[in-house]
């Protein structure tokens, strides 16, 4: 290719001058030959594309069919089930419930329901009218030290900040909130204006760069954070130790991001590069945590303070676990998100193999806080790819007490999947600081979608919870909820993730699949024993147990 293109372009150049030197009026096709003719020496030249180097011009149309690719397998390719992250199917279903539009299907399932995976619900014959049910179920979050518990919907809207989410977005998703009587958590950048001007209610989350609330050095500022947490607007405050996207990693804001809008809202030096740590400085304890916990209660006049973790070592909960029954503290909620989640950019190795999934997550949380008897004070959000009632329902059966979800409140925005969030490029408008697309979120509009969107979505929720015969969230359990794990066998949650008996890992002998983790954590650390656990561990952690025993 790279003879042909010399060819062609000694042709091409040979052709403007003859035709030049014919007709002088002529010269002008230069206009066509030149660009085409330079661009190609160039590209014989440079060294660092091997394809353009070897197709000069036409090698370059590689990067523009990878750049429609996106498009073009969304809208001509996938179907209606295999998209993803998100399926068209659940992405159309949120703009028809926003925009509410008809929301109903015809002609049965696109479901394969002989697929491993495939999910359901048991229904009841005695099932009954959501006319009879209430459709705003609430949950009240805020354990025996909590002044100022919460009264939270069962769905609200996860942690995304501003920055990563255009201001229009921001109003829109807050403005939401507040027409329909749920929460917006404002994600670990700070509450900003535009969290501020609609009202609505605020979950602040706090994160390991101490945003809103932080020293000069990135210590904690316990009176920045005071202020603000006792502000009407904020109803809850969240410690952010991990998230579903990147847990464990953190994250650094290049200075040309630091705006003097950005500085002042998160504390930080204007123009400067601002540091996210992985870990948190303000403890380094299981006991410290819940010390830092009591603190931020207590400086927030007794609102619920909780903490949000994706699981990892499952060792580091159990001593969690351990700390809350040696100091008698206990944070007022525990957000579980899933190694799914996650809105904006990370790492592509943290995002797919970094970090449990919900299901598994919010089921493991469940069953240590009861095997700890600590459920009875704690309320459990689920966060991760909770985008219809039926995801609500799974997840509340499993152990929560509520959902959040970022993604499909971002699709109830106008969000069309693009997948061009970490390029601020984002084409309508919600994930970009570009002005000219931010302009294309109309807040007006987009603000009733979020609260139609939510209304309805826990609608749903409720008339499944109808269908099976119940009347409120608390009566579900694993076993409403069933799931084919191979063509001929289909088990129940119940029956995947067994219940373990309240108190059960207050005295020996423990259930036999947690002998490990209690062998390995201790309220002092959050690090376990490298895994290496002896015969002596496994006999402190169960003595009636089988030394050999996992």
């Amino acid at each position: 290719m790279r003879k042909a293109f010399v060819a062609i372009a000694a042709f091409l150049v040979a052709l403007t001058i003859m035709l030049g030197l014919y007709h002088p009026f002529l010269w002008w096709t230069f206009i066509f030959t030149g660009p085409f003719v330079i661009l190609g020496v160039y590209d014989l030249y440079q060294p660092k594309h091997s394809i353009v180097r070897n197709y000069p011009v036409f090698g370059r149309l590689r990067y523009f069919m990878e750049e429609l690719r996106p498009k073009v397998y969304q809208y001509f390719v996938e179907s209606d089930t295999n998209g993803t992250p998100y399926s068209r199917l659940n992405r159309s279903l949120i703009y028809q419930r926003a925009k509410k539009d008809n929301d109903t299907i015809p002609f049965g399932t696109q479901l394969n329901v002989y697929d491993n995976g495939y999910e359901w619900l048991s229904h009841s014959i005695a099932a009954i009218s959501h006319h009879e049910l209430n459709l705003d179920p609430r949950v009240l979050v805020g354990g025996p030290d909590c002044k100022k518990p919460y009264s939270a919907s069962i769905y609200n809207i996860s942690a995304m900040s501003f920055g990563s989410l255009s201001q229009n977005a921001i109003l829109a998703l807050n403005g939401g909130a507040k027409m329909g009587n749920f929460a917006h958590n404002t994600g670990e950048g700070g509450i900003s204006d535009y969290h501020r001007q609609p009202g609505g209610d605020l979950i602040w989350q706090i994160g390991t760069g101490y945003f809103g609330c932080r020293n000069a050095d990135g210590t904690f500022n316990y009176e920045a954070y005071s202020e603000r947490a006792k502000t009407d607007q904020v109803k809850m405050i969240e410690i952010k130790l991990s998230q579903g996207a990147k847990p464990g990693h953190g994250g650094m804001l290049p200075a040309k991001k630091v705006t003097p809008e950005v500085a002042r809202i998160r504390l930080v030096p204007e123009g400067k590069d601002v540091l996210s740590p992985p870990a948190h400085s303000a403890f380094n304890t299981p006991i410290g945590l819940l010390e830092f916990v009591k603190k931020l209660r207590d400086l927030s006049d007794g609102k619920p303070v909780g903490f949000k973790l994706c699981i990892g070592r499952k060792s580091e909960f159990y001593a969690i676990c351990k700390a809350m029954i040696e100091t008698g503290i206990y944070p007022d909620f525990i957000t579980v998100d899933g190694g799914e989640g996650g809105t904006g950019a990370a790492p592509q190795e943290f995002s797919n193999s970094v970090g449990m999934p919900l299901r598994e997550g919010v089921a493991f949380v469940y069953d240590v806080l009861n095997g700890f008897d600590l459920k009875k004070h704690i309320k459990i959000i689920a966060s991760g790819k909770v985008a219809t009632g039926f995801d609500l329902v799974k997840n509340i059966s499993l152990g929560a007490d509520m959902c959040n979800a970022a993604r499909g409140m971002m699709f109830a925005l106008g969000c069309i999947q693009a997948l061009e969030c970490n390029s601020n490029t984002c084409p309508t408008g919600v994930a970009t600081q570009d002005q000219s697309l931010m302009k294309g979120l109309v807040v007006e509009d987009k603000t009733v979608r979020v609260k139609n969107f939510h209304n309805l979505t826990v609608a749903s929720a409720v008339e499944l919870l109808g269908a099976a015969g119940l009347r409120e969230t608390s009566q579900l359990s694993r076993a409403y909820i069933n799931r084919r794990v191979s063509p001929s066998v289909m088990q129940t949650y119940l029956e995947s993730f067994p219940y373990i008996p309240a108190g059960s890992l207050l005295q020996t002998p423990y259930p036999t699949r947690f002998e490990l983790g209690m062998a390995l954590s201790s309220s002092k650390s959050f690090a376990p024993t490298d895994y290496k656990v002896s015969a002596i561990d496994y006999a402190h952690a169960n003595p009636y147990g089988d030394a050999m025993h996992d």
